[in-house]
């Protein structure tokens, strides 16, 4: 089972950006698809962004379109959230998470059972 390390959390004054990573634990990291989640306190945990396994294909929940950029690295088994222009409503607990579909092609996946393996998660505070 692979294991999915996110960093880069914090706090943040709103305007501001910030840059998480999640570092996966095994080589075949490049052949699945990545989804990036959040949740807030008292809220289910929603979709943010997603990269195919080739890094040439992303999904975007419509909200963050424009403002949140998500990227890979195969070669480091990483992959990148870059947040800009950060709001209140930003904050939660961020969490990157693995397809469970090896080689799956097309738009990644976008809903949360889609996913199979996911990072303990990392705090973005963003204040006002």
């Amino acid at each position: 089972q692979v294991q999915l390390v996110e960093s880069g959390g914090g706090l943040v004054q709103a305007g501001g950006s910030l840059r998480l990573s999640c570092a996966a634990s095994e080589r075949r990291f490049s052949r699945y698809d990545m989804g990036w989640f959040r949740q807030a306190p008292g809220k289910e945990r929603e979709f943010v962004a997603a990269i195919d396994w080739s890094g040439f294909v992303t999904k975007y929940a419509e909200s963050l379109k424009g403002r949140f950029t998500i990227s890979r690295d195969n070669a480091k088994n990483t992959v990148y959230l870059q947040m800009n222009s950060l709001k209140p409503e930003d904050t939660g607990v961020y969490y990157c998470a693995r397809d469970q579909v090896v080689l799956r092609g097309g738009v990644p996946p976008w809903t949360p059972s889609d996913y199979n393996d996911w990072g303990q998660g990392t705090q973005v505070t963003v204040s006002s």
